[in-house]
């Protein structure tokens, strides 16, 4: 779980940024959410639509806490332990195309 400056500076910046050109009543209402991904323990703070039943206050503002599965934090193509795996058989198929053409 991420906590300190780090929250605390993006709660600072999402909280208090409302933009002046969106029409009136027209659009949902925002949140600062609190994405914690589960398995990588990291903390991602944002405005979002989403709600949920948990509440965490950071320096003050409540946000609401949205447990993630997977995120940038814990998926493999982001961390960079992504495994191939070949489900059909093709480099199996490749080597005894090679060992047949070799022989």
């Amino acid at each position: 779980m991420t906590t300190g400056l780090e929250l605390v500076e993006f709660a600072r910046i999402f909280v208090h940024r409302t933009p002046q050109n969106m029409k009136k009543d027209i659009h949902p209402k925002q949140h600062p959410v609190i994405f914690r991904d589960a398995s990588a323990g990291k903390d991602f703070i944002a405005l979002s639509t989403v709600t949920s039943e948990e509440v965490e206050k950071v320096k003050g503002v409540d946000h609401y806490v949205v447990q993630l599965d997977v995120s940038s934090a814990s998926h493999p193509f982001f961390t960079g332990k992504q495994k191939l795996v070949d489900t059909s058989g093709r480099v199996e198929r490749f080597k005894r195309q090679q060992k047949k053409a070799a022989a």
